[in-house]
């Protein structure tokens, strides 16, 4: 019988073991590596920059393998986190069994797995970003019943010397195919690498960016994944980030994840998408309409989106993509389709079987009835965010509106139709708040519901005061009138960032 997650599963793990990544085991690992000969496993793990960290191991026996998987191994823990003491910073690593993947870098073989931080106790380290995530989430599953599933958009810019054959057209990437889009090969290299190492692929494609300054050119690209738990949509993408750097380094091209580029230029976004489900079933839409739950959620991510900004938009260039007219949101509000709204309620693919039958109507298949796909879609958060972070506090804002006896009203009075943006109606969008225009003042509104965050113990205090110190240390107020027409300034600014998170 064929067993319906592995039969086109690219993972190679999950092929050889004929099981599903959730149930690897220390003893499946040492198994693969015993049977494909692989020399080498890297420990991964973020650091408090964003990026994946690597420990290297050469095991030299099956026990000392297991001993690796088994103990995990010691890291410095000031060196990785500035909230860790270096009189007690003694951490240790342990892998998460089911994150693992071979390397489709390494010139001899080697498996990566990502880990998790423990503390001298053997427990859990509270301030951990991933535990962090986990807490947040298990109080979540615990206390409503649901699940969350969610996934990212991950836009990018490749950067790459100027070429005259089929020059980029200004604004004008969206979609495009070969030879217009010069590195479709690298993006579609990504992909499989992605896919193969564990990530669940919806589809990658060019995005409207593209620009040529200065001899060199600057294209958009987006890999945009499938509904998964929290922690798993954290995982890939971060493990799409360290594909993607390590293909530009080897493209000989720069891979910039970075909100802003350039002023007039549509910068790069996160845009995070949303489903709850309870039993397995899409609970999103009642009756053709986006139902109760899916209106207190809504309601819940807006009460808190302004603290949001300090886990989704963490550095100044953050603040000179939320600004009008690039497909950024700068008002708390939500509405359908609406590009121009915070939380966008995007198509949800209602009479699916309809459409297909229209497009083929020779094709007699009886088409099985399709789970409800509807989201909702976060367009705030950039390449910068602190992923782990931003994921538990979604959760916590999320839950927030579940327990709010208000939720639906709230969420009502802040429902824009997509008129008000087009007809430039002022006086409506005057009416609404603003999410925050710089570090400064997203730190300061994280202070103002820090409450929220710390509830439970699933945000440590310190880890707040040191996410608001963080923010405050770029000393940004009043950024975008300081460096209003000073274009090299701003060149300035954005290649300090280029490759933050």
């Amino acid at each position: 019988m064929v067993n319906n997650e592995i039969s086109m599963n690219p993972n190679d793990l999950a092929r050889f073991l004929q099981k599903p990544a959730r149930d690897f085991t220390r003893d499946d690992i040492v198994r693969f590596m015993e049977a494909r000969g692989i020399p080498m496993v890297n420990f991964r793990y973020i650091a408090e920059d964003g990026k994946l960290k690597t420990l290297n191991f050469v095991p030299y026996s099956r026990e000392h393998l297991v001993s690796i998987l088994t103990a995990g191994e010691r890291v410095d823990g000031s060196s990785l986190f500035s909230f860790v003491e270096s009189g007690s910073s003694d951490l240790y690593v342990i892998p998460r069994y089911r994150t693992a993947f071979l390397n489709p870098f390494a010139a001899s073989p080697s498996l990566e797995i990502l880990c998790s931080f423990y503390n001298s106790e053997g427990k859990a380290l509270e301030s951990a970003p991933e535990y962090i995530l986990r807490k947040a989430y298990s109080r979540f599953t615990e206390k409503t019943g649901l699940k969350l599933r969610a996934f990212g958009e991950l836009e990018y810019y490749i950067k790459s010397p100027h070429n005259n054959l089929y020059p980029l057209v200004d604004q004008k990437g969206y979609h495009q195919a070969k030879p217009f889009a010069k590195f479709e090969d690298m993006r579609v290299e990504a992909l499989d690498y992605c896919a193969k190492a564990g990530c669940r692929i919806k589809y990658g494609h060019s995005e409207v960016g593209s620009f040529t300054r200065e001899g060199e050119d600057f294209e958009q690209h987006e890999i945009e994944f499938l509904p998964v738990e929290p922690e798993e949509a954290v995982d890939q993408l971060l493990i799409a980030k360290w594909i993607l750097r390590m293909l530009g380094c080897r493209y000989g091209v720069e891979v910039s994840f970075a909100p802003k580029i350039t002023v007039g230029n549509a910068g790069s976004g996160m845009h995070i998408h949303m489903m709850l489900e309870r039993d397995g079933q899409n609970v999103m839409v009642e009756k053709g309409v986006l139902s109760t739950v899916a209106r207190k959620m809504i309601a819940g991510i807006l009460d808190l989106s302004k603290a949001l900004t300090a886990f989704g938009n963490t550095i100044p260039t953050s603040y000179l993509r939320l600004v009008p007219h690039q497909e950024a949101p700068t008002n708390i509000c939500w509405g359908d389709r609406n590009r121009s709204v915070l939380i966008r309620v995007p198509l949800g693919w209602n009479g699916a079987m309809n459409m297909i039958r229209d497009a083929n109507p020779t094709d007699k298949t009886v088409f099985p009835d399709m789970p409800a796909k509807q989201t909702v879609e976060l367009r705030s958060p950039d390449g910068s965010a602190d992923l782990y972070k931003l994921f538990a506090g979604l959760v916590v804002a999320i839950e927030n509106g579940l327990e709010m006896p208000d939720g639906v009203e709230r969420a009502e009075k802040l429902y824009v139709d997509y008129n008000i943006f087009r007809n430039h109606d002022t006086a409506a969008v005057k009416q609404l708040e603003s999410l925050p225009a710089s570090c400064w003042e997203s730190a300061e509104c994280l202070l103002e519901k820090r409450d929220v965050f710390e509830k439970d113990g699933v945000f440590p205090a310190g880890v707040i005061d040191n996410v608001v110190k963080r923010l405050r240390s770029f000393e940004d107020r009043d950024l975008s009138e300081k460096l209003y027409n000073r274009p090299d300034e701003i060149a300035k600014l954005v290649s300090r960032f280029l490759h933050f998170g």
